[in-house]
């Protein structure tokens, strides 16, 4: 176990350096082996995402369960979500990632929940309308990323409260003060929001058994950094007569400027890649990144460099080298001084290039159809 001084990670604070099998024992998930990989292989089809051969998903609870629930023609559902405070970067998508992989090779549903309300509660510095605004610039694009308009539904929270209501009641009737005081941390001058917020987190992981009169069983990818919030829905699901949700957890990406996790706050616009950042401010951003090259040419030729602390490393982890060859040739040859920094960075600059002109174009497309998504109508009187 961590002592408390070393790092923390709740759903609302993660700072120090991160000892992940550790925090794994911590929070009691179960690791995700080479078996439950090769089990989601087979269902498949076909090769895994990065995401989950790279390490970056790497925790998880009761996922065997469901996959034995889905082998046995019990079809499970995805949901994960967004609390929109500013525009998406470049680690916010790597939840609705592997969601959207799920989707399209295994077919099950995709349930998306913007929780505009949450942060106008957790942010003193943003109104109502901001959170709204950036809820759907959001969902835009997230969308993007290839959801089937189909089986797709949407949970934008001041706007979908009326549908979702009438399950937040019986769910918040089982969550008590103590509950969310003893998990988050809450103070006597917490606002009132928070504390109800995490009924509404839970709303969606119910729904469609809810709506369908089944038990229907629920993957949440997600941070682990969210794991406190679904451990209390958990918690509550089978005295509520549904299933315990799943949960499959990522590790937290470090940010450009090489201080721990990825983060925004503050004065750290350049941390992250925005997805609304113009070509220029992309490209500025990576070739000022935190590397793990170093001191000279010559040194790194002779020594080599070090990936493994390096964030345009991360960057081709996470997303932009897909291909295992490619990512593993960037690897070695950073690793061997083969490859210097600048001209990594310049290569991942055009792949960041290329990626949001395509983004972009998806973007805007999903326009078209992204109000249709979203749930406003209970499925039943409760």
């Amino acid at each position: 176990m961590p002592a408390p001084e070393e790092f923390v990670v709740t759903p609302y604070e993660v700072k120090g350096k991160i000892d992940y099998d550790r925090l794994r024992e911590l929070f009691g998930t179960q690791g995700l082996t080479p078996e439950l990989l090769a089990r989601l292989h087979r269902l498949a089809g076909g090769e895994l995402p990065p995401l989950l051969t790279r390490g970056i998903y790497y925790s998880h609870r009761d996922l065997g369960p469901l996959l034995d629930a889905y082998e046995n023609g019990r079809p499970f559902f995805v949901y994960s979500g967004r609390g929109p405070s500013g525009p998406l970067h470049t680690s916010h998508l790597i939840q609705f990632d592997i969601c959207a992989w799920f989707h399209r090779r295994l077919g099950v549903p995709m349930y998306i929940q913007i929780t505009d309300d949450e942060k106008f509660w957790a942010r003193s510095g943003l109104t109502r309308e901001e959170t709204a605004r950036w809820g759907l610039e959001n969902l835009y694009d997230i969308l993007a990323l290839g959801f089937d308009p189909k089986r797709t539904h949407v949970f934008f929270d001041s706007r979908s409260i009326a549908a979702m209501y009438p399950l937040a009641i019986r769910v918040a009737r089982k969550i008590t003060f103590s509950n969310v005081k003893a998990v988050f941390g809450f103070e006597g001058s917490t606002n009132i929001g928070l504390v109800f917020y995490t009924a509404l987190q839970s709303v969606p992981a119910f729904w469609p058994s809810w709506a369908e009169g089944r038990a229907v069983p629920c993957l949440i990818p997600c941070g682990i950094d969210q794991d406190p919030h679904f451990r209390l829905t958990r918690d509550i699901a089978e005295g509520l007569g549904y299933p315990k949700p799943a949960l499959l957890h990522s590790k937290m990406v470090m940010g450009l400027l090489g201080e721990g996790v990825m983060s925004t706050t503050g004065n750290r616009a350049d941390d992250a890649l925005f997805l609304n950042d113009p070509p220029k401010v992309v490209e500025r951003k990576i070739r000022a990144a935190f590397t793990g090259g170093r001191a000279t040419v010559e040194e790194q030729r002779r020594l080599g460099a070090t990936p493994e602390v390096c964030s345009v490393w991360t960057l081709w982890r996470t997303r932009f080298a897909p291909a295992e060859a490619e990512f593993e040739e960037i690897t070695r040859t950073c690793r061997s001084g083969e490859l210097l920094c600048g001209d990594c960075k310049a290569r991942l600059i055009e792949r960041v290039h290329g990626f949001y002109a395509q983004h972009a174009e998806a973007r805007e497309k999903v326009k078209d159809w992204a109000e249709s998504t979203i749930v406003t109508v209970a499925p039943k009187p409760l």
